[in-house]
């Protein structure tokens, strides 16, 4: 009893000294005792808070319309609308508004992220799609053209490409020339090995990009047209993980080999072993052990297996993926730019591929 009467004679004298409730009323509002322990605080925490204005560090508020200018370490960074730096934060899966952070602390932090981790949390996306309205954009820009920038030749003589026409880098060298390198292929000469891939790959990219750029017009301009010139925009995007790897020389043993064994095929115009090894290489033929595989110093039956010849690299991830359905596009087209014996190719009545 001596506790309660101690609490509420401390709460009458707190009331008191606040001055909220008027000695005509036996009674006070919430809303004006709290308005009062609010007024308190910020005469407190005057002074702080002054320093922290003065620092750029106060909850400053961003005009959803217009950005401002922030320095940062002697750099001028324009900042975002606080609609944009929403948006921004939702795609990445982030919250858009911490405990006690001001917009300028949210766009701070946004910036973070963005440069610690430019790429992350995109999500899939629709890769033919996205090279669907690159050709759209494309045509668009050349309808925006004049007639006379069309017809007028570059410096070096050269005409400038036409409507619709895709991007071909011509830096492989001649067929002949890969038939020639190839008689040392797979023989323990990795740097030719690599060589032989990346110029063989790069070829057929070259080939099928001119053929695409020597169709008329209207096929250029028709629904049928836009959809070739589009996967060959995708197939180039897909392809360029595995050039690089190609010239950094930092590809994986394992599909080094493969891509070897499809390469030796490809110039000797066996498509079907060179779709087979594919297959291995894409898919493998073991599935993964279900269960214990390590049991005591004995390895089970299926541990065996579990190595990268039998593993499918199409699932390991994303760029994977890609450059492997990449792959097998080029080895498709391969059969038709290089024709052979019908027992020798793969769905040889198939109807021909739109170029």
């Amino acid at each position: 009893m001596d506790f309660l009467k101690a609490e509420m004679e401390r709460k009458r004298k707190m009331l008191q000294e606040k001055d909220v409730m008027p000695s005509s009323k036996k009674y006070f509002r919430r809303g004006d005792l709290v308005a009062k322990e609010k007024e308190e605080y910020i005469k407190k925490h005057a002074n702080s808070f002054a320093v922290k204005l003065s620092e750029g560090q106060g909850p400053s508020r961003i005009a959803d319309n217009e950005g401002g200018v922030l320095e940062e370490d002697g750099v001028t960074v324009a900042v975002l609308p606080r609609k944009e730096v929403i948006r921004r934060l939702r795609d990445r899966n982030e919250p858009i508004t911490l405990y006690g952070e001001s917009d300028i602390e949210a766009f701070r932090r946004l910036r973070k992220l963005e440069i610690s981790e430019p790429e992350i949390n995109r999500g899939l996306r629709n890769d033919f799609q996205e090279a669907m309205e690159r050709v759209d954009e494309a045509y668009l820009n050349d309808i925006l053209a004049t007639k006379k920038d069309e017809d007028e030749q570059s410096d070096d003589g050269s005409s400038k490409p036409k409507a619709g026409d895709v991007k071909v880098i011509a830096d492989a060298i001649s067929y002949d020339e890969i038939l020639e390198l190839s008689k040392d292929l797979g023989k323990g000469n990795g740097d030719l090995d690599l060589k032989i891939i990346s110029q063989l790959l790069r070829l057929l990219l070259q080939i099928w990009g001119q053929k695409l750029n020597s169709r008329p017009e209207a096929e250029k301009r028709s629904v049928k047209g836009k959809r070739a010139s589009a996967t060959y925009g995708q197939t180039q995007q897909y392809l360029k993980p595995l050039f690089k790897k190609l010239r950094n020389k930092s590809i994986q043993d394992d599909i080094l080999d493969s891509l070897t064994i499809i390469v030796g095929h490809l110039l000797d115009r066996n498509y079907v072993i060179a779709n087979d090894a594919y297959l291995q290489m894409a898919i493998g033929n073991a599935p993964w052990p279900i269960g214990v595989t390590m049991v005591g110093i004995h390895a089970r039956t299926g541990r065996e297996k579990i190595f990268s010849k039998h593993v499918a690299h199409v699932l390991n991830d994303e760029t994977q993926r890609k450059y492997i359905q990449g792959l097998k596009r080029l080895m498709t087209k391969c059969q038709y730019f290089f024709p052979t014996d019908p027992s020798r190719c793969v769905e040889y009545g198939a109807t021909e591929l739109e170029f």
